[in-house]
């Protein structure tokens, strides 16, 4: 049986690869650019590669993996923030993990990903009078992610 493998755009400390690692999912890649959180990913998961910044990514050139997680970040989507949506400047890079997903779907003939997981403040359920959550969703369902 092959082992499921997992990608982590927006890393952090590596909480998706700790949890999944735990149920026997194979750590590949994580993007992070912060250093202090890389250096806490590398602590425990010496082998895991460090892809960088997100929008310097490019899914069809990355090893594909059955489970990609992300938080983007919520700083624009937030409830204590000033509401701008996903047309923030942090919260827009949801749509780079959506690209790099969309990029290694089509490399891999729509294989891989198989699953997708973000996760997200409550804010993202209301800001911008929900319509942000309807595109967090529209962007899942696109049809060119299913080739």
């Amino acid at each position: 049986m092959t082992k499921l493998t997992l990608g982590s755009l927006f890393d952090g400390i590596g909480v998706f690869p700790l949890a999944a690692s735990r149920y026997g999912v194979q750590p590949i890649w994580a993007s992070e650019i912060e250093k202090a959180p890389i250096s806490i990913t590398k602590r425990h998961f010496p082998n895991i590669h460090h892809l960088g910044n997100i929008t310097k990514v490019n899914g069809g050139e990355i090893p594909p993996v059955h489970i990609i997680t992300f938080g983007s970040p919520c700083q624009n989507l937030s409830n204590i923030g000033k509401r701008e949506g996903l047309t923030g400047s942090q919260s827009s890079l949801f749509y780079h993990a959506i690209r790099i997903i969309e990029e290694m779907r089509c490399a891999t003939n729509g294989t891989y990903p198989v699953i997708a997981v973000w996760e997200n403040v409550m804010g993202a359920f209301s800001s911008n009078n929900r319509l942000d959550f309807k595109a967090v969703l529209e962007s899942f369902t696109n049809d060119e992610m299913y080739p």
